[in-house]
């Protein structure tokens, strides 16, 4: 008998422990080299973990276990193969002596765990559509639900009462007030990370926040105008994002200082705006930053926001593409905020935050007229930006994205 140690490989040099977030093999399952056993949750991704050779899987941790990097997760022993365990052809004595004039039995379904078991990305589809994942057919590798046949499935009607029935009396909720449930569930690694993060940038940074706020007629109007000639030739409708990043990005390239970062006692200066985009996940909020936005085309930069939010959500960002970014910009207008005061996303200096276009009436060469308003705030570190710079780069912002001549001309 040979047993191999399946452990914790090295991820990322940040990341010295990660959670066991799913089993994809049942334990004293037969499993092939290379082929997917689980999956693990690091800080910033879902990441598989393959089978180091082919045998029978016996499992050490468990689902929801915290693991450090070496740490053991599973036996395998390559004594027993894939060749050896039972296959659909191997016929039983029995069988040969089925008369031909008698109906052959049924074959016997194949105990499978991943038959009939969706993907994380998969399983978020059909919780979204109301659908139960034994009603639908897995095309996946050994009978995996995979997110195409989520997206293919349909919920089953309901079922409609008989012509002339009385539908049955519902009985009326139960007061609020009488409800004295709780549930206890334990922080997802990414929660947990999240919310250090945000603490230790609330209490390691002097951290203000400057607002201001944009008239988005110039915009509405690009958009409007130009928008069915862009989709025809890009196949992508034109954004806010990739206008607003386009904009910090020609004023950092200007304003130095709002693109730097402190390291140590010294200032790092950069010459190129890698900017971070924040992004909702059902597991919390990821920020990949798209690279060299100064030298991308509008129409770059939202296939590029499109590919990092479909992986996010997907839970399929590398850890390659969570790197780096000199600045953040996050939009809570897409949830309806209407102002709010961003957190610095470390170790960068400074986070811009898109809101919701309202209409207000605004005095306008003297006249009062309706338009469509955005308040924008700059959350800043005080160490890194005075108070002037955080001003002047909204400014520089809010008069580019008024004007988008000027951004599209670089002026």
């Amino acid at each position: 008998m040979s047993i191999i140690d399946v452990k914790v490989p090295a991820i990322g040099e940040s990341i010295t422990e990660v959670t066991l977030a799913n089993w994809l093999k049942a334990n004293g399952s037969v499993v092939k080299m290379d082929e997917p056993i689980c999956e693990f949750e690091s800080d910033k991704a879902t990441l598989e973990l393959p089978a180091e050779a082919s045998g029978k899987l016996e499992w050490v941790a468990q689902e929801g276990d915290d693991l450090e990097i070496g740490a053991l997760v599973a036996r395998i022993d390559t004594s027993v193969s894939a060749e050896s365990s039972p296959s659909p052809e191997t016929k039983a004595p029995m069988e040969e002596k089925i008369s031909v004039n008698e109906p052959a039995p049924a074959p016997v379904a194949q105990d499978n765990y991943a038959a009939g078991h969706p993907s994380p990305a998969a399983a978020k589809v059909l919780r979204e559509k109301g659908v139960e994942p034994s009603t639908v057919t897995g095309t996946g590798k050994d009978g995996r639900i995979t997110k195409e046949d989520a997206v293919k499935a349909k919920p089953e009607p309901a079922a409609s009462a008989p012509a002339g029935s009385t539908p049955a009396p519902v009985p009326a909720p139960a007061s609020a007030a009488f409800t004295r449930n709780a549930e206890r569930k334990k922080m997802s690694r990414m929660r947990r990370t999240i919310a250090r993060r945000l603490v230790a940038a609330k209490n390691e940074t002097a951290m203000l926040t400057t607002f201001n706020e944009i008239d988005m007629t110039g915009i509405l109007a690009l958009r409007k105008k130009y928008q069915d000639g862009f989709v025809a030739k890009y196949g992508i409708k034109l954004g806010f994002m990739s206008l607003f990043a386009k904009a910090c990005a020609q004023v950092l390239l200007e304003m130095p200082e709002v693109n730097a970062m402190i390291d140590g006692d010294d200032l790092i200066y950069h010459d190129y705006a890698d900017i971070s985009i924040a992004i909702s996940t059902p597991s919390g909020l990821v920020v990949p930053p798209v690279h060299n936005v100064e030298s991308l085309q509008l129409h770059e930069i939202e296939f590029r926001i499109k590919e990092l939010a479909d992986k996010a959500r997907e839970g399929n960002l590398s850890l390659e593409e969570m790197k780096g970014g000199t600045f953040t910009i996050t939009n809570g207008g897409i949830f309806g905020s209407l102002m709010s005061t961003p957190i610095i996303n470390e170790p960068q200096s400074a986070i811009l935050g898109m809101h919701a276009i309202k209409e207000r009436p605004m005095v306008v060469d003297g006249q009062i007229v309706v338009r469509p308003m955005m308040y924008v705030a700059l959350s800043y570190d005080h160490r890194v930006i005075d108070g002037s710079s955080s001003v002047t780069f909204l400014v520089k912002v809010k008069d580019l994205l008024e004007d988008p001549v000027k951004l599209l001309m670089k002026i």
